[in-house]
């Protein structure tokens, strides 16, 4: 692997970036994976990017630790699927070839920005006082799956979180990000053993990227939280459409 300042530069600063941009919507392993890239393989970029950013969505969490008690209710009701998804998306990069969810994962991210972007419109249209159990059911359900998308790769894992917890009711876009960051970290932290214990990381570019990323993390959402809540929501939906854009673009290629 190259030894030299220009890299690891590169690296610190697409891990502030993707710390910042993970606190606030999602997407940030594009930036790290696409990086590491440069320097190694797929599997191991994959797996070093997990282990550098997994701090960050804890640093983002507590970014947001005043609007993540309002919604602590739900922290037990998603931490399950979460871990458990994590475990079987971690265990799928080691078991199986790298290209089974590339035709997905477009759509996938596509779906949950659109459902991001009309959110307000379908909460205006049910106006349930409390979600219903079938629909706390199907977001238990979606969190699983995402979760396995999240331990197999994750980008975006962030827009599909705050897509269902929209539908669930709620409204406070950054109570939204302090549990979707928390529940992230739970995902993330469950890929870190199973890369760690399959020897899959690089591990003499993570400190740098690790602190840069924490970094990024805690001022993603410091910032967030100075913003007014709709311009948070737009840059959600656009990070997202281009996510799936970018993986749209990279089918036809």
């Amino acid at each position: 692997m190259p030894d030299y300042v220009g890299l690891y530069l590169g690296l610190a600063l697409a891990a502030v970036a993707a710390g910042a941009v993970n606190a606030i919507a999602g997407g940030g392993t594009l930036l790290t994976f696409s990086a590491l890239l440069t320097a190694i393989p797929s599997v191991r970029a994959n797996a070093t990017s997990t282990v550098a950013l997994v701090p960050a969505s804890l640093a983002g969490a507590w970014g947001f630790r005043k609007e993540l008690h309002t919604v602590r209710r739900w922290v037990p009701l998603l931490i399950v699927p979460s871990f458990a998804g994590g475990l079987v998306g971690s265990l799928l990069v080691v078991l199986l070839p790298a290209g089974y969810f590339d035709a997905l994962v477009p759509w996938l991210i596509l779906t949950a920005a659109l459902l991001f972007l009309f959110q307000p419109w379908l909460t205006r249209r049910t106006r349930p006082a409390a979600p219903k159990a079938g629909t706390v059911a199907a977001v238990v359900v979606f969190q699983f799956f995402v979760a396995v998308y999240g331990g197999y790769f994750g980008a975006g894992i962030g827009i599909l979180m705050l897509s269902a917890l929209g539908l669930m009711g709620l409204t406070d876009i950054h109570a939204m990000n302090g549990l979707k960051n928390f529940l992230a970290f739970c995902i993330n932290g469950v890929s870190v053993v199973i890369f760690v214990v399959e020897k899959k990381v690089e591990w003499s570019v993570v400190p740098v990227m690790m602190a840069a990323s924490i970094l990024g993390g805690y001022l993603g959402a410091r910032v967030a939280r100075r913003v007014e809540p709709r311009l948070v929501r737009w840059f959600i939906i656009a990070v997202g459409l281009g996510l799936a854009g970018y993986y749209f673009y990279k089918q036809v290629v």
